[in-house]
């Protein structure tokens, strides 16, 4: 004996065959009721997820997911927060399985994380993507290194006497001073060059204790490396050193003491400098990604630096290292570096921090993990290395006609 029963909503299977409201029988759309069924009770998840999106301003684009349910509700958030849709901006769409939000006219302000969440009776699952808006470019990079390389073999100082351009690299521990050294020497001397020790990431521990020099190549430059700045007045180097430095009374090779910087009574102290022994450019290095970090000592540490520098006439640029570490789109494409919002924020923060002109501030990537040749990277810190070059040999030529009026006078 079959057993029958009657259902207003929908049909249910009963042994082989199907009862229908009208309680008529059908035997083959047993199987899609049943799925009906498993669908009014399936815990929802994704079966694609939203990708990470490289949008230009002005574009307009879709973020979009599959899931394995229509029985859900759908929720959007940007940056951890409830996503506001703006008539004419945002569409936010569910057709079927798949779940959209389309944004219009894309701007500076869409860039950031955006998570969509799926939920019904049985659970709920999410997914994320990062949105980067790509800027016009708002500088520009020569990206081919041979005209550089040339220009900068070629290069003759304007100044008398002086035999080549002092540049001095100071900053926290860690920011990257050796590793920029490391980095220009391997484009001219065509090889990795290792031999400048970089501080431990790890430990925070400076390798550099003496204040030394380093030639580049053919290229009439020299650049010193000093231990870094720490908060604490006992330990890195200190700033009366790096001060005495830039007025050139610290010899080569001389080695930082913790306990006391360098003074008049030291056997070693320069009583007389000439413009050779002065530093004709003074290079700030701090990494992008702990700018927001940085005691406020060793701030104030740099502040106090610069404006002795600023008292000697000497220029002043900064190199913010370890971009990639901020930014997705540099660290997959270094020619984007002056698209990305994240980079320009945080040039805008450095200058803020440390009071540099942003016209003043150039981003740089090192060779970290590389260990071949990489152009695009060469590019960039060539780009910012021929900027301190100029600003120095205008130094030295300004400075080397005082120099000379002095000596006229004396005679």
């Amino acid at each position: 004996m079959q057993t029958y029963c009657r259902l207003r909503a929908f049909d249910i299977e009963t042994d082989s065959s199907v009862i229908s409201p009208k309680g008529l029988r059908h035997k083959d759309c047993g199987m899609d009721l049943h799925k009906m069924f498993a669908a009014m009770h399936l815990k929802p998840e994704f079966v694609t997820v939203l990708p990470d999106r490289l949008v230009k301003t002005g574009q307009d684009f879709i973020l979009r997911c599959e899931t394995n349910t229509e029985r859900v509700n759908v929720t959007w958030m940007k940056k951890g927060q409830k996503l506001c849709c703006v008539e004419g901006k945002h569409k936010t769409e569910k057709n079927g399985t798949t779940v959209s939000l389309e944004i219009k006219n894309a701007e500076v302000g869409d860039e950031g994380n955006y998570t969509v969440t799926i939920q019904n009776s049985t659970g709920s699952d999410s997914c994320s993507a990062m949105v980067i808006i790509e800027l016009e470019e708002w500088r520009t990079v020569q990206w081919k290194q041979a005209p550089m390389v040339s220009t900068l073999k070629s290069f003759k100082i304007i100044g008398e006497n002086v035999r080549e351009l002092r540049f001095l690299l100071h900053g926290p521990v860690g920011a990257g001073k050796s590793s920029i050294i490391n980095t220009i020497k391997s484009i001219f001397e065509e090889h990795q060059y290792i031999n400048c020790l970089t501080a431990s990431a790890v430990t925070g521990e400076s390798f550099t204790k003496k204040f030394e020099k380093y030639n580049v190549g053919n290229v009439p430059v020299t650049f010193y490396d000093v231990m870094g700045l720490e908060k604490d007045k006992l330990k890195g180097v200190h700033t009366e050193d790096i001060i005495s430095a830039l007025k050139g009374h610290v010899p080569n090779d001389y080695t930082f003491k913790e306990c006391a910087p360098i003074d008049e009574d030291n056997r070693y102290y320069i009583l007389k400098p000439t413009l050779n022994d002065q530093i004709h450019c003074l290079v700030s290095v701090i990494p992008a990604d702990k700018i927001s970090m940085m005691d406020q000592e060793v701030i104030q540490k740099i502040k106090d630096i610069r404006a002795a520098a600023s008292k000697l006439g000497i220029p002043q640029v900064l190199f913010m290292t370890r971009v990639d570490q901020v930014c997705t789109m540099t660290q997959r494409d270094i020619t984007k570096i002056y698209q990305s919002k994240k980079i320009k924020e945080k040039m805008m923060e450095c200058s803020n921090r440390v009071g540099v002109p942003l016209n003043c501030i150039f981003p740089v990537k090192n060779y970290s993990e590389e260990n071949k040749p990489n152009e695009k990277l060469n590019c960039l810190m060539l780009e910012a290395f021929t900027q301190i070059v100029h600003a120095a040999n205008d130094f030295v030529k300004k400075n080397s006609k005082k120099e000379k009026k002095l000596e006229v006078v004396s005679c």
